[in-house]
């Protein structure tokens, strides 16, 4: 249960990460309805499950190896740490569009899903986020193929309810993201990665004695006070 409420935060957050999915969901769900904006974004999901598999298989044999190895979270919290640094500094294209040139079409769903699929499939940044996440969780979840399953499938499914939510709201929320908002969004949520990553690296640098004997040092000055 302790892992379950532990996943949804994080599938709630991926939901705001702010990049090219993200927007063609709020388009798509403006423009096309509900139905086409679920339809690619179950696309997306999909390429979300082949990362995470290849993430977890391609890295099994050495996760084994070391997951009791400090090393294993200065990879994970530096990777995170990158995504985040690449989060906060890289800007977004100003995209023009002109309403008059809008043309109302036919929505086929096996082109929306592929066009899902694909759009967040050729991001080797979402490969490189699920590798840290694995690297990162699956040791703290004993590597246990249940927990790890569990674990990620309710970060997937917290995060494809959010994106229902937005896509319901997608009129409301596409109005209101102006590009400084976006801005202030995209560095916030690059900064929480850099700070989570560098947690992360530090946890791996400092021996789990020496975090003991300053945990115990505080405690012991708390209890005199």
């Amino acid at each position: 249960m302790q892992d379950i409420l532990n996943a949804i935060p994080i599938g709630i957050g991926l939901a705001f990460m702010i990049g090219p999915v993200f927007f063609v969901l709020l388009e798509t769900g403006a423009t096309k309805g509900f139905r086409a904006a679920l339809i690619l974004d179950l696309g997306v999901i999909m390429a979300d499950v082949l990362f995470l598999y290849f993430a977890y298989y391609g890295s099994r044999t050495l996760l084994e190896k070391i997951k009791d190895d400090p090393r294993l979270f200065i990879l994970g919290g530096g990777i995170l740490f990158l995504y985040g640094m690449v989060m906060f500094y890289k800007r977004r294209k100003p995209i023009i569009q002109d309403e008059e040139l809008v043309v109302t079409e036919k929505n086929n769903y096996l082109q929306l899903f592929i066009k899902g699929f694909f759009l967040n499939f050729i991001n080797i940044g979402v490969l490189a986020f699920w590798l840290g996440m694995i690297v990162v969780i699956s040791p703290n979840l004993e590597m246990d193929d249940q927990r790890i399953f569990t674990y990620f499938a309710t970060v997937l499914l917290s995060y494809f309810v959010t994106d229902l939510l937005k896509i319901l709201l997608a009129k409301q929320l596409k109005s209101k993201l102006t590009p400084t908002i976006v801005r202030k969004i995209k560095r916030g949520m690059g900064i929480t990665l850099m700070i989570f990553g560098l947690i992360l690296v530090i946890q791996g640098v400092v021996p789990n004695k020496n975090i003991d004997r300053f945990d115990y040092v505080i405690e012991k000055q708390v209890e005199e006070e």
